[in-house]
């Protein structure tokens, strides 16, 4: 009894393997019904497949572009009440056909923020550019104003060092021509150069020293020639002693260095 149960089991297992393999014979077509329902098996086995190879998102986004991709029909009650006044598919709506042909573009929001956030980012991107081109613009400005900043200190110490020149000049000028009308003390301490013997210096009263240091270098300059030229007739650009006042007026150019340039 109980080999029979095994044998019968054998034939059962046997039976439901060979019921898996393809028949394969030659000589033996496959019924067409048969034949489609193995194909349609397949295929939907092949689509099953891929399906499970894409993520949901991308399932999602095919099947929606499929359903967007196939035109109205009449099953459609909008499309059918269109129709019914005198719409024609392809045709632009409006009652002048001046308006639009294909349907408004859906915009799919994928992400999980929330309406508006977008925008919010598109914002704040523009802000951070604009903020961005305001520091160029401002790092631009300040190193154009170093540099301007630089060179006007590098002039004013050229301008500077040429005052003191053309001082010290006035100064070894005003001694010479005091000299030679016998003026023995200057008129003021700073009018000849430092050459004065330590007596002498003091002798020198407070005020006067006072005076001389409260004046700049170029309010010294502008009285020491004033002085040559109107004691002495002498310009120290010109490098000239001139005759008499109307000489001095008719010839030289000015009182000050940019008038002989």
């Amino acid at each position: 009894m109980r080999a029979a149960e095994e044998d019968e089991a054998d034939d059962y297992m046997s039976d439901s393997f060979i019921s898996t393999l393809k028949d394969v014979r030659p000589g033996i077509p496959l019924a067409r019904t048969v034949r489609e329902s193995y194909q349609k098996e397949e295929k939907q086995k092949e689509i099953n497949l891929k399906n499970k190879q894409k993520s949901i998102k991308e399932v999602e986004k095919e099947q929606r572009d499929t359903v967007l991709n196939v035109a109205l029909g009449n099953e459609n009650k909008g499309f059918a009440l269109l129709q019914k006044m005198g719409y024609k598919s392809g045709q632009a709506l409006g009652k002048k056909g001046n308006g639009i042909v294909e349907p408004i573009p859906l915009n799919v929001k994928t992400g999980r923020s929330g309406i508006g956030h977008d925008e919010l980012k598109k914002r704040k991107r523009e802000e951070d550019l604009e903020n961005y081109r305001r520091k160029i613009h401002s790092m631009k400005h300040n190193e154009a104003k170093a540099a301007e900043d630089f060179r006007m200190r590098v002039k004013n110490k050229k301008e500077e060092f040429k005052l003191e020149g053309d001082l010290k000049k006035s100064q070894r000028a005003c001694l010479q021509l005091d000299e030679q009308k016998s003026i023995n003390f200057p008129r003021e301490p700073w009018y000849w150069p430092d050459t004065c013997s330590n007596e002498e210096e003091e002798e020198e009263s407070d005020e006067d020293i006072d005076k001389g240091e409260e004046l700049s270098t170029l309010e010294k300059l502008q009285v020491l020639t004033s002085y040559l030229r109107g004691e002495h007739f002498y310009c120290i650009w010109c490098g000239t002693t001139y005759q008499d006042e109307d000489d001095l007026s008719s010839y030289c150019p000015g009182d000050t260095s940019e008038d002989h340039d």
